[in-house]
């Protein structure tokens, strides 16, 4: 009988910037995939230094078998990108029915420009970018104003 192939693990975290330690969520994830976390802090950390400190940074990382690993950044999620831009902590917890705020269409097109930098998006037009965080801003409770 053959040994079953070695596969590569992903683990997805959302880390502030200029900030990861090896203390939870960060090390436990790494840990439990045998890689040790000081170093991937120290190349986040260096990566990221160009963020204000402390701004989430969402990461993948990817550990190969031979517990090496390879990560990429993202810009900032959604949520947090619309609340700066409404200067709040937090959504609405009844987004249907209680508002938290409004914000322009000029203030989702920036949102836009920075999240179309990602992978996810970089071949996606930024009229359609802009549409999904309008999405994500009506299930927040933010109301989009012309």
């Amino acid at each position: 009988m053959s040994k079953p192939l070695a596969v590569a693990q992903t683990i997805k975290l959302i880390i502030p910037a200029g900030k990861a330690t090896p203390t939870p969520p960060v090390g436990p994830a790494l840990g439990q995939k045998g890689v040790k976390s000081m170093d991937f802090c120290k190349q986040f950390n260096d990566r990221t230094k160009i963020y204000i400190p402390g701004i989430p940074i969402s990461c993948r990382i990817t550990v190969q078998p031979d517990k090496t690993f390879s990560f990429f950044t993202r810009s900032p999620p959604t949520s947090w990108l619309l609340l700066q831009a409404l200067g709040l902590e937090k959504g609405s917890s009844k987004p249907g029915i209680e508002k938290i705020g409004q914000l322009s269409l000029k203030h989702i097109y920036a949102i836009a420009q920075i999240k179309q930098k990602d992978p996810a998006f970089e071949k996606t037009e930024l009229k359609a970018v802009a549409s999904q965080i309008v999405g994500t801003a009506r299930n927040m409770g933010i109301d989009i104003i012309p």
